[in-house]
């Protein structure tokens, strides 16, 4: 929990191709809340030459990196989605990263909502950092075929990088609010707006208690 009495800190997470950047798109475009995108800093903790990069490149040799230098994410992800330790150890070297930098994000911040996009906001154990939780979920079908298609991935492999979060069963108990994203695009869009038209309520007898 923030202790930021002037800005609602909004988590949104859910499963790995639930549909969490297409609702954040919606929002920042729709409403202009600012989104804090912990994928992009994590991206930024492995730009060449950062120490967690050397860490990476120290622990798996230069093989890892592709001809221009960064690093080859296809092989780490088969390195890390394949070993619990491995991917244990990777986290360990970016979480703390992305936790600290969103802290200072939200800091200069003075809007009076912020949505922190945080895929792994549960795994990581950032909650605190958020003032409500939302989730973004669907069927597993549904999830599944998604991240075959946006990842290029084989079945075994996307099922792998699945089960490797929290079930989004354990997600959805633990949520504020639930977004269900198994229907069209209108129908999520809907949904958004609906939970903004009692924000404004919220929010406000929040800025106000």
């Amino acid at each position: 929990m923030t202790d930021k009495k002037d800005k609602l800190i909004i988590g949104l997470t859910g499963g790995i191709a639930t549909g969490k950047s297409t609702v954040s798109s919606y929002l920042a475009e729709k409403y202009f809340i600012p989104i804090l995108d912990a994928d992009l800093i994590a991206r930024e903790a492995v730009s060449i030459n950062s120490p967690i990069f050397q860490n990476i490149v120290n622990r798996y040799g230069e093989e890892i990196l592709l001809k221009d230098g960064n690093l080859n994410r296809a092989k780490l992800g088969k390195i890390i989605f394949n070993s619990p330790q491995e991917k244990m150890w990777l986290e360990n070297q970016i979480h703390p990263f992305v936790f600290d930098d969103l802290q200072s994000q939200i800091k200069l911040l003075s809007n009076s909502i912020i949505v922190l996009s945080i895929p792994l906001l549960f795994e990581a154990k950032m909650t605190n950092l958020v003032d409500e939780i939302w989730v973004v979920n669907c069927d597993f079908f549904t999830q599944l075929s998604r991240l075959k298609s946006r990842n290029k991935l084989a079945e075994n492999e996307a099922i792998s990088r699945i089960n490797s979060q929290i079930p989004l069963t354990e997600k959805v108990k633990l949520a504020d609010v639930v977004i269900d994203n198994n229907k069209k695009l209108a129908d999520l869009y809907t949904q958004i707006d609906l939970i903004m038209s009692k924000k404004s309520i919220t929010s406000n007898s929040y800025l106000h208690r």
